[in-house]
């Protein structure tokens, strides 16, 4: 493999510039989704599951994103670049058509849209620091990715109320409509989210293949086919059956229904193990699921240490994303009325606070890497998760809404590292050849905890908490203090 040129300053913002317009969608979407369904007449209960199409979506898109785009490649256009483009065309519409989504199962509908094309966009983006940096440059080319996406998110968690307070253009509606303050905050994302990936895809260009490069794989030996044929086998009937009797004792109990989720993911699961098991024993091993399936179980060490620890912090994230405006609403403000000023106070409080936190890691992103040349990137990223999960914690406490400022410092200097140090970790131990794929691969460990989180935080809600929602953001802090000891398990190899 070719050493990689150091790039200059200017060269690593250009490349990163995107991430500023697709967080700031990304945001908008986080900050807002949850107080849109609810508009809309969505139980609360029930959000978890409508925010499913989220990281079903991701789950399914990155790692077929990534592995096409390993194999993509255009003198004029690149191998990243085209999906960039896509992303970023498909997104704009989906910013546009939320907030005027006339009924529940349209906006459900929309965000599975929005967050494909997302999905689109943001997994090349990952690839690509691994593409053109060097080693030894890629903490700081995720680092800069970091403080794009804490600016697009300040911004843009921002938006509504800056609208309804400084241009006072009104913050409330009549029933099942969206206020108009939050309507204009989504014009102006899906404007940012073309203008700047349309920049990146402009004024990057990327490396040829490298010689070493080798995406036409040969055949498995009839060894390997026994081998693999028999783990895809083995894996697929195990999960098969484990979703199959999980989803049984979830209808015979009559417990929470969304729980059927998580069945059913198993299931999937195990199925497409089972579709590469078949095709490997009829010898069509260079089949593109076959080869998904095999690099699947035959992943890096590290990846599967990380993998570990990406479960429990996004898990965190998730619960957080879910139920904070519910949370803050119901455990600061007292009130769960949708159609009363203060509800619509305490949910625009949540989206500035969502803005704060990403300005946080706007300003951390530019000292992670610092701090983690005088320590290292695993001792970096626990203190960071340290932070957050006492950040989540320590909303519990609070009775003054503007005391949850502080406990944002603590969030946002953990998500600023989780933006930048699992992704720097991870890039060193991949193949160039398998760099997209395996970094779609990675967002199944954002996936999965996303996924468990939707199917099994509405019945912890309501079985062990009481319908507390506040109590849901404590779990995630524990989740999240829990994932930074786990960071000591982690092999980071240069």
């Amino acid at each position: 493999m070719n050493k990689k040129p150091r790039l200059s300053f200017l060269q690593i913002w250009n490349m990163s510039f995107g991430f500023l317009g697709i967080q700031m969608g990304f945001a908008l979407q986080n900050a807002n989704t949850s107080r849109i369904f609810e508009t809309l007449g969505a139980d609360t209960k029930s959000l978890a599951i409508y925010w499913l199409a989220a990281p079903v979506t991701g789950l399914i898109m990155q790692p077929i994103i990534g592995y096409y785009s390993d194999r993509t490649w255009s003198p004029k256009w690149g191998r990243r670049r085209p999906y960039f483009a896509i992303g970023a065309i498909t997104g704009t519409l989906a910013l546009l058509a939320m907030p005027n989504s006339a009924a529940l199962w349209m906006a459900v509908g929309v965000l599975w849209i929005m967050d494909a094309s997302i999905n689109i966009t943001m997994e090349p983006f990952r690839a690509f620091v691994g593409d053109l940096l060097p080693d030894e440059q890629r903490t700081s080319g995720f680092a800069m990715q970091s403080f794009f996406i804490g600016i697009g998110a300040l911004v843009a968690s921002f938006m509504p109320w800056i609208f309804a307070n400084w241009l006072n253009i009104p913050n409330t509606a009549p029933e099942g409509e969206i206020p108009p303050s939050v309507k204009y905050a989504f014009y102006i994302g899906a404007a940012m989210y073309f203008i700047t990936v349309m920049w990146t895809v402009f004024t990057t260009k990327e490396y040829p293949p490298e010689e070493d490069e080798n995406h036409d794989e040969p055949a498995m030996t009839s060894e390997e086919e026994g081998k693999f044929g028999q783990l895809f086998t083995k894996l697929g009937s195990i999960l098969t059956i484990l979703g199959a009797v999980f989803s049984a004792i979830v209808a015979a109990t009559g417990i929470d229904p969304q729980l059927h989720v998580l069945g059913g993911g198993l299931i999937f699961f195990g199925l497409v193990h089972l579709i590469g098991a078949s095709l490997t024993k009829k010898g069509k091993t260079k089949a593109a699921l076959v080869h998904i399936v095999k690099d699947f179980n035959t992943m890096p060490k590290t990846m599967v240490q990380l993998a570990v620890v990406q479960f429990f912090t996004w898990f965190a994230l998730f619960s957080m994303w879910i139920y904070t405006t519910s949370a803050v609403t119901s455990h600061i403000y007292g009130t769960d009325d949708t159609t009363s000023a203060l509800y619509n106070e305490g949910a625009d409080m949540v989206s500035n606070l969502f803005g704060g936190y990403n300005g946080i890691a706007a300003l951390a992103a530019i000292l992670i890497p610092w701090i983690a040349r005088k320590t290292n990137r695993k001792i970096t990223h626990m203190i960071a998760l340290f932070c957050g999960g006492a950040g989540l914690i320590s909303m519990y406490f609070v009775s003054d809404p503007q005391m949850l400022w502080l406990s944002m410092v603590g969030v946002g200097i953990a998500w600023a590292s989780i933006l930048s140090m699992p992704y720097a970790i991870l890039s060193g131990s991949l193949p160039s050849d398998k760099m997209g794929y395996y970094m779609g691969v990675f967002n199944f460990f954002i996936v999965i905890p996303q996924i468990m989180a939707a199917s099994v935080l509405g019945f912890i809600l309501t079985t062990f908490f009481g319908g507390e929602t506040i109590m849901i953001l404590v779990l995630g802090g524990v989740s999240m203090i829990l994932s930074g000891l786990l960071c000591l398990r982690v092999e980071d190899t240069q």
